[in-house]
């Protein structure tokens, strides 16, 4: 074969140039996870103790042992322990530069994501409120709503939330406070589709209740779009039916232990839209399943994974 003539060369080193900063890959991966991290404070504060270097350590190690890509955290304690945390990730192994927290009406813990992606959009919602019995409530820890860069042609929006927990209040039952934080989370998820019906969307957190309660069933959608339940489990080859055909695998999927019950129940989720589950690989999504796993929270960390085919 005749060896390029110059100009050939250059038309050929244009094109390679052309393709590699488009972003054109045959198979980009990338992974999501969500994560409570119970208490994560540096410092007492007026309700909630200072969370022990222990459970601290345990944290990061799971979370580097993990190695998302992109994380959405809860009960976190300020920008200053998000920080810390950062540090100890990237001191791990684990360098995710891009980070976002939102305040709501609860002063002591928040919602946060850290990314190795650039975050190219931030839309924190702080001020939703709703009527309950006369009376207006507001939403406790916001919505945290941002855009993700992966790659130049792909964008990810995650939506997390940290919905009221079972802790019986004064004011009002528990679950029509959770039901109501629902409501106005779902309308979210359906501004974003609305806006732009092919969004990788993201809906992640922990919602505090389980999968057949009202609360997720108005999240996942009932007359809209409808989002796709990645129902992580722990990587045990569990893959046994039951004998009800409607049931699901019998495969461990708790993400909380309740201490005061001694129950556990699956309160933590990964959602997908329609685009987005596109991208999914189900056989990479998992709970992390760790020794000591009550050290870091009361909660278990949940991963997926997606792959973008093309440009």
């Amino acid at each position: 074969m005749p060896e390029p003539r110059p100009r050939q060369r250059l038309v050929v080193a244009f094109v390679l140039l052309t393709v590699l900063s488009s972003g054109l890959r045959a198979d980009s991966r990338f992974t999501a996870a969500t994560f409570n991290i119970e208490n994560y404070h540096l410092v007492d504060t007026a309700t909630r103790s200072a969370k022990p270097e222990a459970g601290r350590a345990q944290v990061a190690l799971a979370l580097a042992t993990l190695h998302p890509d992109v994380v959405a955290l809860q009960e976190v304690g300020g920008r200053p322990a998000l920080l810390e945390l950062q540090t100890r990730l990237r001191e791990a192994g684990l360098s995710l530069p891009h980070a976002e927290i939102v305040h709501g009406a609860d002063t002591n813990i928040q919602l946060a994501l850290l990314s190795r992606f650039p975050i190219v959009g931030r839309h924190p919602h702080t001020n939703d409120s709703y009527l309950l019995e006369g009376r207006r409530h507001r939403v406790s820890r916001g919505f945290l709503e941002a855009e993700l860069q992966i790659t130049p042609r792909y964008r990810l929006t995650v939506l997390a939330a940290h919905l009221k927990s079972k802790r019986v209040v004064a004011d009002a039952a528990e679950s029509e406070l959770r039901e109501q934080e629902a409501r106005l989370f779902r309308g979210k998820i359906e501004a974003i589709l609305h806006s732009d019906p092919k969004a990788h969307l993201l809906v992640c957190g922990d919602l505090n209740d389980t999968p057949d309660s009202r609360p997720i069933r108005l999240i996942l959608g009932q007359g809209g779009p409808r989002l796709i339940d990645t129902r992580p489990a722990e990587p045990n080859g569990d893959s046994a039916l039951s004998e009800n055909p409607r049931q699901r695998p019998r495969r461990v999927v708790w993400t909380h232990h309740y201490g005061v019950e001694d129950s556990f129940s699956r309160l933590d989720y990964l959602l997908l839209s329609g685009e987005l589950a596109q991208s999914w690989r189900p056989e990479g999504t998992r709970i992390f399943v760790q020794p000591d796993w009550g050290v870091a929270s009361d909660h278990r960390p949940i991963l997926a994974e997606f792959v973008i085919t093309g440009p």
